[in-house]
């Protein structure tokens, strides 16, 4: 059922008790066409764009949880585009620009609000950092604008330019950036995929590939085996885990990524702040939640809670940067996985095994990059190549040594 004005009267009318489930609860089938492993944000926009744009088959999503429970339910939702190197700044923007139409493509407001994003620099170094990113950016054709301290504060008012340990030196602007809600993204994904004929199979767990002669012939799972010849391994934070059944290993580390949420207030926070010397940043929700993201844990690990230092050490720097919100009460604290490349960059494209293909590794970049990502590697899949602006990112770059190095854009903040 289509979301629409003549709809909702019709439904307040019943008490809103008439909405059919959003996406229907697929038993899995014993083969398809192809299988995308991983119900994120990642895996139900490659399922949607097959599907929609490509008029694949039979397709089914497998998630191990509900749709959502992985790191799409678990980020600080920020988008932009603001990378340094050129094969970044292609995949980035080209995400950015679907989230602008993406409420209207999936028929469900995924609330995207494109208030800006501002990011701080507090030393002479990250100067010169954050200026070259800008003069990147503009050499190809992306929105990035230097600002002084000055009209820092006069964009984002609650800012201080004055902190002892922290003082602003200026700050590099992408006004396109923004926000967009998690949940939304998942559920508006999940719900035009099944609309679309695609399988969404929840609490069905990847457990063992069958490969035969160096191709991809199925996949064993906790219902039952299902026979494929296309695999899309799309399970952000599980990556190398998935990989490793199908004896392939990774040049990937998983790390707990942190954040929290304050309790709610009225609006007073217009844009999203962001620094890499604190390694925090900072938004206000639509409920008007402050959510603070911080840094990833110092050790690898798959637990979902992190350490408590990373979470203080974030709140007492955000206390200097904005002194206003130090009496601000914590609501709730999460952690999510990010697997992170010796580069910082996403690994996405086929593998070694025929009919096997990866898209992960994106570190704590992902959640942005979620329409893109879907539609370039729905096309890959559906062309059997790489599409060009995925290309740059093969796993065989470790190789070559043609790394795309993005640790300044995308080491810890979104």
């Amino acid at each position: 059922m289509r979301f629409s004005l003549v709809n909702f009267w019709r439904q307040a009318r019943r008490g809103h008790t008439g909405w059919p489930e959003q996406w229907r609860k697929a038993e899995p089938a014993r083969s398809y066409d192809v299988v995308i492993v991983g119900g994120g944000g990642h895996g139900l926009a490659t399922a949607y764009y097959l599907a929609k744009r490509h008029r694949v088959g039979r397709i089914a999503v497998l998630e191990k949880g509900w749709i959502g429970s992985g790191n799409t339910g678990r980020n600080t939702t920020i988008c932009r585009s603001n990378y340094l190197r050129p094969e970044s700044i292609a995949l980035y923007d080209h995400a950015l620009e679907l989230w602008q139409s993406l409420s209207e493509e999936l028929d469900y407001n995924v609330m995207f609000s494109p208030r800006g994003v501002l990011v701080l620099a507090h030393t002479r170094h990250e100067v010169e950092v954050l200026k070259r990113h800008v003069h990147a950016d503009r050499l190809a054709g992306v929105d990035n604008a230097w600002l002084t301290p000055r009209e820092a504060k006069a964009f984002c008012p609650p800012l201080a330019l004055d902190s002892l340990r922290f003082p602003v030196l200026g700050a590099a602007l992408q006004r396109r950036g923004g926000t967009a809600r998690h949940d939304a993204v998942a559920w508006g994904y999940a719900r035009a995929a099944s609309t679309l004929g695609v399988d969404i199979c929840e609490g069905c767990e990847v457990t063992g590939m069958r490969i035969e002669a160096g191709r991809i012939l199925g996949l064993e799972t906790t219902r039952g085996a299902i026979a494929t010849g296309c695999v899309g391994l799309v399970a952000a934070g599980h990556g190398s885990v998935l990989a490793a059944m199908a004896g392939l290993q990774l040049p990937i580390e998983s790390y707990p990524l942190q954040a929290l949420v304050s309790e709610p207030m009225k609006p007073c926070f217009p844009c999203v702040a962001m620094s890499g010397t604190i390694h925090a940043y900072l938004s206000q929700s639509d409920k008007g939640e402050l959510v603070i993201g911080a840094g990833t844990d110092q050790y690898p690990s798959y637990g979902q809670r992190g350490s408590t230092w990373v979470i203080e050490e974030a709140v007492e720097a955000i206390g200097e940067l904005f002194p206003a919100f130090r009496r601000v009460r914590m609501l709730r604290q999460w952690a999510g996985i990010v697997d992170v490349t010796p580069d910082r960059s996403p690994i996405i494209g086929p593998t070694a095994i025929e009919g096997l293909w990866l898209n992960g590794g994106w570190g704590t970049g992902g959640f942005k990059a979620t329409p893109g990502s879907g539609e370039l590697f729905a096309w890959s899949i559906a062309h059997g190549r790489p599409h060009p602006i995925l290309a740059p990112f093969a796993l065989d770059r470790f190789a070559t040594g043609r790394s795309i190095d993005e640790a300044a854009a995308a080491a810890v903040a979104h």
